[in-house]
C-alpha cells in the first residue's frame, strides 16, 4: 500500500499569506498512514491506532453496519470491523473523518451538508470505478478517496471567507461558483486549495491533479487523471439524478465523460438506474 506523503507544492506559502489555512493532519491519521505504509501491520495493530480517536472508531463501526459491508450485524470488536471493511477502505474512512474534523465550523448546517454530499459522491465514485475498472484502471478505493477530497477547497475557503458559497451549499440545485469568478473575487479558487490539501495530506499525485483539474474533463491529461475526473463527474451526475435534481453541468461535460468511461449515451439511463438502486443517501 503506497501511502507515503508527497512534497508540498511551492504555492503553499501564497495561500498562507492570504490567510487561508491548510488543515493539518491529526496525529492519529499520521500514525495510521505510517503503520499501513509499513510491512508490519494487522487488524489488531490497526485497531490500536484507530482506538486513540473515539469519533473515528465510531465511524468505522457505523460503516461496517451499512449494506455495502455486510449488513446490520455489528462486529464484536474494532479489529473485526477493520477486517470486514478492509485496510484500504479503513484508511479512506479515517481520512474522511479526519478531514471533516480538521475543517470544523461549529457544526454549521452548510458544513454538515457539504460533508454528507462528499461522502455520497465518494460512494458513487467507488461504485462506478468498480464497474469500469477494466476500462479506466481506477480502483474503487482510489475513486472513494478522490470523492471525499473532490471539493474540499470549498469548506477551507468558507473558513477564510465566511460568506463564501454557503448559500450554494444549502441548495443542491445551484452550481458551485466558477473558478474564474472565484479568482476575480477572492484571488484564489477552490480547486487550487483542494489540490494543496490533497498534497499536504499525502494523497497520490494523480488524485491531487484530478482535484486541481476537475471543473472540466482535462483534454491535455491522459490516463489516470482524465479517467478519475470523468468518474467524479459521472458520480456527481448520478447523485443529482438519484435525488431528482437537474445537473446543469452535464450538457457541457457529459459527452467527454461517457467517451472516457466507454459508455454509450443510449445506455446512460439504464446505467443511472442501476447506480440509483445501489446508492444509499446518507442521513445528517
Amino acid at each position: 500500500m503506497n501511502v507515503s506523503p508527497a512534497p508540498l507544492p511551492a504555492d503553499t506559502s501564497s495561500s498562507a499569506a492570504s490567510g487561508i489555512r491548510i488543515p493539518p493532519q491529526p496525529q492519529v491519521l499520521i500514525d495510521l498512514v505510517e503503520l499501513l505504509g509499513s510491512d508490519d501491520y494487522d487488524a489488531r495493530r490497526t485497531a490500536a491506532v484507530i482506538g486513540q480517536d473515539a469519533g473515528l472508531s465510531a465511524m468505522i463501526f457505523k460503516a461496517v453496519r451499512s449494506p455495502a459491508f455486510g449488513g446490520s450485524r455489528a462486529p464484536d470488536s474494532l479489529d473485526q470491523a477493520i477486517v470486514r471493511i478492509g485496510f484500504r477502505q479503513t484508511l479512506n474512512i479515517a481520512r474522511a473523518v479526519a478531514l471533516s474534523t480538521a475543517i470544523d465550523a461549529g457544526r454549521r448546517r452548510a458544513y454538515e451538508l457539504f460533508w454528507t454530499r462528499s461522502r455520497e459522491l465518494a460512494q458513487l465514485a467507488a461504485l462506478i470505478a468498480e464497474e469500469r475498472v477494466s476500462v479506466c484502471n481506477i480502483f474503487p478505493d482510489q475513486a472513494y478517496m478522490a470523492g471525499v477530497f473532490f471539493e474540499c477547497g470549498v469548506p477551507v475557503l468558507m473558513q477564510r471567507f465566511p460568506d463564501y458559497c454557503e448559500a450554494l451549499l444549502l441548495d443542491d440545485r445551484l452550481d458551485m461558483p466558477s473558478l474564474r469568478d472565484e479568482d476575480l473575487r477572492f484571488n484564489v479558487d477552490h480547486s487550487s486549495i483542494g489540490y494543496l490539501v490533497a498534497r499536504h495530506w499525502g494523497l497520490p499525485d494523480f488524485i491531487a491533479q484530478a482535484i486541481l483539474h476537475h471543473e472540466d474533463v482535462p483534454r491535455g491529461e491522459l490516463g489516470a487523471v482524465r479517467s478519475l475526473v470523468a468518474i467524479l463527474h459521472l458520480a456527481s451526475h448520478a447523485r443529482l439524478h438519484a435525488l431528482h435534481i437537474h445537473d446543469y453541468n452535464w450538457e457541457r461535460t457529459g459527452d467527454e465523460v461517457l467517451g472516457e468511461l466507454g459508455l454509450h449515451p443510449d445506455d446512460l439511463d439504464g446505467y443511472l438506474a442501476d447506480l440509483g438502486e445501489r446508492f444509499l443517501p446518507l442521513e445528517l
